[in-house]
């Protein structure tokens, strides 16, 4: 199978992709056929061997993807094989990945593999800073550095449906905008000014009770002085540095608190993890949490997504697309937008964004028809006298496919 690893410590050209044999499940394991990967700043720290937990030369990064379980490990039930499915484990930039059958996420058919790879480490790092590590709820502040990342990005919409007031930090127009959009109340382009003195001057010097940093050194003093009586600052990223020491004595005259989070301390306590999964999963299906997707590319390209996350040049979530998975572009090149229709397929979108995105699964089989506009299954332009209908996919491989 193909696998991204890096042989040395370094920038992300140490990236490169490697045959390596395909895993098999051992005992309490599941083997996954990856569709989607998500990546993450942590991804680039590990990389750079300055992450948490240390690389293993050589390594495969990855803490997440979305695909379907091939195969199970003994002791496991036979019964997961096939299911779609969330991993937030190890060594997710490939094309299989074993992981523990227990950890395994059930991804609903509401949600796509896409959302499934996206939502894992970003939006449940999100909610436990929320409403794990801190309570917040109607008439509480937030203070949410890099606004416009894939962490960023889910706060602001979590805070907002818990009903808090909530003010963001980032680099330029273009990314306030789109955290405006999902629901920031007040943007800080913190190039421009100093964000501590525009906290203070919007919450008219109070400050705000939570703060997120995931900066760290170039954010931290500053993100003390935005705090309110009783704030909370969580630090959860060092994407400029280490920061300094936090000195007890002037956390006396507000009574503040500082704290950090780390995602998988949540996800060893079985309890708060199917809490947060639950929670997320549910505002995904219902609509009511957007996941943005900045940047898609190949696995193949996992060097230039690196690159481009640790250069600021993408919003929201980056995702990663096994060649093996990309079916739809080899299976469907002439798609477009009201191209499918039948029986089995139910086309319900129109307009500039339609097409290969918005179409309704009404069985248990993706049949081609047909194809309802200027093309048909047999190529030959016509709408009738087409081929007789194949099985070409199975719902799920579709719908992720084109969402």
């Amino acid at each position: 199978m193909k696998a991204v690893r890096f042989h040395a410590i370094g920038s992300p050209e140490v990236l490169r992709v490697d045959d390596v044999d395909k895993p098999s499940p051992g005992p309490g394991q599941a083997l996954v056929k990856v569709h989607v990967v998500g990546v993450n700043f942590a991804d680039t720290l590990l990389r750079r061997g300055t992450y948490i937990s240390q690389p293993h030369l050589p390594e495969t990064p990855g803490y997440e993807a979305a695909g379907i379980v091939e195969e199970v490990g003994q002791g496991v039930d036979s019964r997961l094989v096939g299911q779609r499915v969330v991993v937030l484990a190890e060594h997710c930039y490939a094309e299989y990945v074993v992981a523990p059958a227990e950890t395994l996420v059930p991804l609903p058919d509401a949600v796509s593999f896409e959302a499934g790879a996206a939502f894992p480490v970003q939006a449940l790092t999100a909610y436990h800073m929320l409403f794990t590590v801190d309570k917040v709820g109607p008439g509480k502040t937030v203070l949410i550095h890099a606004a416009a990342g894939g962490v960023g990005l889910v706060a602001i919409q979590m805070a907002k449906l818990a009903g808090a007031r909530v003010f963001g930090t980032t680099s330029s127009p273009d990314k306030a905008r789109l955290a405006k959009e999902m629901g920031a109340d007040e943007m800080i382009l913190y190039d421009q000014t100093n964000f501590a003195e525009e906290v203070r001057r919007m919450t008219a010097g109070r400050g705000v009770d939570l703060v997120l940093d995931s900066v760290g050194k170039a954010t931290q003093q500053g993100s003390m002085k935005s705090l309110a009586p009783f704030g909370h600052l969580v630090s959860y990223g060092i994407a400029s540095g280490v920061p300094d020491p936090v000195e007890i004595l002037p956390l006396y005259e507000k009574s503040l608190k500082v704290s950090a989070f780390w995602l998988f301390t949540a996800t060893r306590v079985p309890e708060v993890a199917r809490v947060g999964v639950e929670q997320v999963l549910s505002w995904i299906a219902d609509g009511q949490l957007r996941l943005h997707i900045g940047l898609r590319l190949p696995l193949a390209k996992a060097a230039e997504a690196h690159r481009r996350m640790e250069t600021r040049e993408t919003v929201g979530k980056i995702l990663l697309i096994p060649e093996s998975r990309n079916w739809v572009a080899r299976h469907f090149p002439i798609i477009s937008k009201g191209s499918v229709v039948g029986v089995r397929i139910q086309f319900i979108g129109s307009g500039k964004r339609a097409g290969v995105r918005r179409f309704r699964l009404v069985t248990r089989e993706i049949l081609a028809l047909g194809l309802a506009s200027q093309h048909c299954s047999c190529g030959s332009g016509h709408r009738r006298g087409c081929p007789p209908p194949r099985v070409l996919a199975q719902p799920h491989e579709l719908a992720d496919a084109v969402r």
